[in-house]
């Protein structure tokens, strides 16, 4: 009888631990699967879509890598391209672009963006990681002085024009049109951007607008274009005019 009832607590333990290995096994699952979920968020493989795709295409058409369209859908073509690509260059063959790939193609942006994945506030999915720090390369070359709303202002402004039929309809198409930026101009785009223009790029992708709207900012005391001074004006905010 004594020994039936030892068996009998000894197998009610050894229930008891797994059933709280077990609990804490599928905890630590259901903490994991998201982790994995935002580490492939700037990673392109099969069936990815966008600028980043098609900048990929451009420069393995341009290497003799591809010959398929330059339409921004990833698919079965642009994969063996990439792996092509990767074998040739001593990557790993598996036919996703991910950071070594991306740098071996010479594109930074992407590159900075996985590195700087995480720590920026999440933008709208109809960017891409490269678009987002494209953008606060941006803000932060032409609006690092302003406050973080002008910031945000600057960033809607491009984004504004990639919505507008009158301008491009990529962000790196807006920021890298002739005369349109000075920081382009002159050199500053390639500054490193701060975690401030990093979140306020974040912002805008996500939907504000300080500006109402606006397609044009400009500093009244420095412009030198009388054009500018004709157009409409919506606001003002801290240095910047912003107008339609």
């Amino acid at each position: 009888m004594k020994k039936a009832l030892k068996a009998g607590i000894a197998l009610a333990a050894t229930m008891a631990l797994f059933a709280g290995y077990a609990a804490v096994n599928l905890q630590m699952q259901d903490v994991a699967v998201p982790c994995a979920e935002v580490v492939e968020t700037a990673v392109l493989k099969k069936g990815s879509t966008g600028g980043e795709v098609k900048e990929v295409q451009r420069r393995l058409k341009m290497w003799g890598y591809y010959d398929g369209a330059v339409d921004g859908i990833y698919g079965s073509k642009t994969v063996e391209a990439v792996k092509y690509f990767q074998r040739k260059n001593g990557l790993t063959a598996d036919g996703i672009a991910g950071k070594a790939t991306f740098a071996a193609l010479g594109m930074n942006d992407s590159v900075k963006a996985l590195e700087n994945d995480g720590k920026s506030g999440s933008a709208s999915s109809n960017y891409t990681s490269s678009d987002l720090y494209l953008l606060a390369k941006c803000i932060y070359a032409e609006a690092r002085g302003e406050s973080y709303t002008g910031q945000v202002a600057v960033g809607a402004v491009i984004l504004n024009r990639v919505d507008s039929p009158a301008f491009p309809n990529t962000i790196a198409g807006v920021i890298y049109q002739k005369n349109a930026f000075t920081a382009v101009s002159d050199g500053q785009i390639n500054l490193e951007p701060d975690q401030t223009a990093m979140n306020a790029a974040s912002d805008a992708m996500n939907g504000w607008d300080p500006t109402y709207g606006c397609l044009y900012y400009y500093n009244p005391a420095v412009a030198t274009s009388s054009w500018i001074f004709g157009r409409e004006t919506v606001t003002v905010i801290g240095k910047h005019v912003f107008a339609i």
